[in-house]
C-alpha cells in the first residue's frame, strides 16, 4: 500500500512539474567595448608613515610566544 501512494505521488508530482508555464526567453543586449592600447601610470608621490615595533628586551611577549618549546622537544634519557 505504501509503495502504492508513494508511486502515485511520484508521478502527480511529476504531471504537476510539466504544467508549469514556461517563461520566454531574454533577450541580452550586448555592449561592444574597444581594445585600449596605451596604459598611462599615476605615480602618487604621497608620504606613506608606516610604524615597525622594535622589541629591545630579550623578554618580550612576541619572542617568547615564537620560541615556545614542546614536552615532545625535549630530551629524553635512555
Amino acid at each position: 500500500m505504501k509503495t502504492i501512494i508513494a508511486t502515485i505521488f511520484i508521478i502527480f508530482l511529476s504531471f504537476t512539474a510539466q504544467a508549469q508555464n514556461t517563461t520566454e526567453e531574454v533577450k541580452v543586449e550586448t555592449i561592444e567595448m574597444t581594445i585600449v592600447t596605451e596604459t598611462t601610470y599615476e605615480i602618487n608621490l604621497e608620504a606613506k608613515t608606516e610604524v615597525a615595533r622594535l622589541y629591545k628586551f630579550k623578554n618580550s611577549r612576541i619572542k617568547r610566544d615564537l620560541n615556545f618549546v614542546t614536552k615532545a622537544n625535549k630530551a629524553k634519557m635512555a
